[in-house]
């Protein structure tokens, strides 16, 4: 170590801060009076060149032992802030470094969703079934294995795909095996994995219009383009896909209950889907995601179903027939698709978590799975008609709004001919949760009206919050329509 001079005819009295942020708590005095010197150095406090007092001297100012000082400057000599020269004195350094603005922090603005009456979804899970997933959730920590230590299989737990597999027959005429399943965090993330596997950058893919907008903007966020295609009574209008994109690589629909108009997809448009997925070589996403709520009558069998998985994908997800915290979706895959996804998957992010997996297998197997949707979909019900009903009533004429018989969502709508900003004013006026019908659509002319959820709410809240959204639906409509005839 250099040896510090003691004869530097520096500055008898530095300005040095002893208990700023830039100093340790409980540091040793050299330590503490070394970050002192260096927060003075690199502010500019002195300049590059000039003489720093004698080790006597500062020991004098600050209260520290000389030897303190010795050990402070050594450091300082050492890292390039001072420099030394016997008889001569300790200097600043001719060139020290600079210190770096600090950058303005950016505001990172997450949108939560919302919660209140109205608000999409939200879920209730039944008190019962929430005692049955603690006790299988407690049982599979007690019984921890070796499973959770080592990276598992890319697909997730095979015992929870078996039960799944099953789920899928009895519900859905699904037939499919246990290999060609993969569990996911969700339904976008099944997107994100299994597209990138089968397409390239800049391929199509048809989107419902209107559709579910979080998943299209997925797609495109992934580098593919989407090719809005519309939606009538019958669901997705196939003609119209074939013209725009014939040679789209996949379709991205929701036949059962489509998002957000309530239609369900007609047999003669799923027979037409498939017979134009298999001449264009393509895949169809089913986003089955809310099949298992059906109030009326009996399902129509799904897509994947009637193709028997040769080119659909379909996806499914316990955010609703659970709860979202599970983060737990799952696709089922076409026999030639499963080794290019699984690959895909792996490099991802290796593999799903295992430690909940368990615990949803024995809801499944146990029959606390069907039992919690049996209660909850009676509980649903009763909100349906709630929220229907009340709307009706209290909008005197000025919305149309149609019962679902599936689903855990409605669209109430104004006449056609009434300007979308009706409901912007409407919604904003009642401070309603939900979304506005427009914001759904791509390209086609939006439809004026509410895209509103009832499942996880309390009826007597769904009641006052449709009430609010009729008394302002009436009140734009009185204010937009003088304005359209003038």
């Amino acid at each position: 170590m250099q040896k510090i001079p003691t004869n530097s005819p520096g500055k008898t009295e530095l300005p040095l801060d002893l208990a700023g942020p830039h100093i340790t708590p409980g540091a040793s005095s050299a330590h503490r009076l070394y970050q002192a010197l260096c927060e003075m150095i690199v502010s500019g406090l002195v300049k590059p060149g000039e003489p720093l007092p004698p080790s006597r001297t500062l020991a004098k100012q600050t209260g520290f032992r000389r030897n303190a000082v010795v050990t402070a400057y050594e450091r300082l000599i050492a890292d390039g802030f001072a420099q030394a020269t016997v008889g001569s004195g300790t200097y600043v350094a001719a060139r020290i470094p600079t210190r770096a603005t600090a950058p303005k922090k950016s505001k990172v603005i997450v949108e939560t969703p919302r919660q209140g009456a109205l608000a999409l979804g939200c879920t209730h899970i039944d008190e019962r079934a929430v005692q049955r997933f603690r006790a299988f959730v407690g049982r599979r920590m007690r019984a921890f294995g070796s499973e959770h230590l080592h990276y598992g299989d890319p697909r997730g737990s095979r015992e929870l795909r078996v039960a799944i597999a099953d789920h899928l027959l009895s519900a859905r005429g699904l037939r499919c095996d246990p290999d060609q399943i993969m569990l996911t965090s969700g339904t976008l993330h099944t997107l994100r994995i299994v597209l990138g596997a089968i397409l390239k950058t800049d391929d199509r893919v048809w989107c419902e219009d209107p559709g579910y907008p979080i998943a299209r903007r997925t797609i495109a966020q992934c580098g593919y383009r989407t090719v809005p295609v519309p939606v009538d009574a019958q669901g997705l209008q196939v003609a119209r896909g074939r013209t725009a994109a014939p040679s789209a690589r996949a379709a991205y629909v929701t036949p059962s209950h489509q998002f957000p108009l309530g239609v369900q997809m007609t047999m003669p448009r799923r027979l037409e889907l498939l017979d134009w997925a298999r001449q264009a070589g393509a895949f169809v996403f089913e986003d089955d995601y809310d099949s298992e709520f059906r109030y009326d009558g009996a399902p129509l069998m799904s897509l994947a179903g009637i193709d028997r998985l040769q080119r659909v994908i379909y996806m499914g997800t316990f955010a609703k027939t659970l709860f979202p915290g599970l983060r737990i979706g799952y696709c089922a895959l076409p026999e030639r698709l499963i080794g290019d996804v699984t690959a895909a998957r792996a490099a991802l992010d290796r593999f799903p978590a295992t430690l909940m997996e368990g615990a949803v297998g024995d809801m499944l197997n146990s029959g606390a799975f069907a039992a919690n949707l049996k209660r909850v979909r009676r509980l649903y019900r009763e909100a349906r008609d709630a929220l229907a009903g009340t709307l009706e009533a209290a909008s005197d004429g000025a919305l149309s709004v149609p019962v679902p018989s599936q689903g855990l969502h409605l669209v109430a709508r104004f006449d056609p001919s009434v300007a979308p900003v009706a409901a912007t004013e409407a919604k904003q006026a009642a401070g309603a949760e939900g979304w506005l019908l427009a914001d759904t659509y791509a390209r086609a002319r939006p439809l004026p009206g509410f895209v509103l959820g009832f499942s996880g709410h309390a009826v007597p809240h769904i009641v006052v919050a449709a009430e609010r959204l009729a008394r302002e639906a009436r009140t734009a409509l009185r204010k937009v329509k003088p304005a359209r005839r003038a």
